[in-house]
């Protein structure tokens, strides 16, 4: 590979990646827009029995408050995307060459399995801070219908757990993609 080895090649294929991924996800309707990474309203929002579920049963209102929710999921990925780029420039890869062998998504799994839950910790936060000041009324409402103040970490938790679910998705689904068609990158050492 002239100079460069297979551990370059795969911080490469991640790189892209990611930076594809989070290009995608970032964007205004990044996760909405695109049914591969539209998130579903937080459990805690669809329990049966719950007041609120009459309320969100109106197919208005559950698009609204999704939608809201998958605008707070762009922010969070804006907050993940500089985690995964440091992970992979810093990551050790011992066995490059499985990598490569690994699959469609080999690497992202593996990247996904170094940074475990990173992701999530840093995100939550961040999401919990959106949803206490949640400039649109509605995800208020909804959030003042739920068990209280003390509820809004555990939505934040379990947002921020879908959230992570999708970012890998997107990463994994782009690794796929370059590794079908690697001449399109027009990066020597990933092709």
């Amino acid at each position: 590979m002239q100079g460069y080895g297979l551990t370059e090649a795969i911080r490469r294929l991640l790189l892209l990646s990611s930076q594809r991924a989070f290009a995608q996800l970032t964007a205004p309707g990044g996760f909405y827009d695109n049914a591969l990474n539209r998130l579903e309203l937080p459990g805690q929002f669809r329990s049966s029995g719950h007041k609120l579920a009459d309320f969100l049963a109106s197919a208005v209102f559950k698009s609204r408050l999704q939608k809201a929710f998958n605008a707070m999921a762009e922010e969070g990925a804006e907050r993940a995307a500089p985690l995964v780029a440091d992970a992979v420039r810093g990551v050790s890869i011992a066995d490059a060459a499985a990598l490569i062998r690994g699959g469609p998504t080999g690497a992202t799994q593996f990247l996904h399995q170094v940074m475990g839950t990173t992701l999530i910790e840093a995100m939550v936060p961040a999401l919990g801070d959106a949803l206490r000041v949640a400039q649109d009324p509605l995800v208020g409402q909804a959030l003042s219908s739920l068990a209280g103040v003390d509820d809004v970490g555990g939505v934040a938790r379990g947002f921020a757990g879908q959230v992570d679910d999708k970012i890998w998705g997107a990463i994994g689904r782009e690794e796929a993609a370059i590794r079908a068609d690697p001449a399109a990158t027009r990066d020597p050492v990933l092709i």
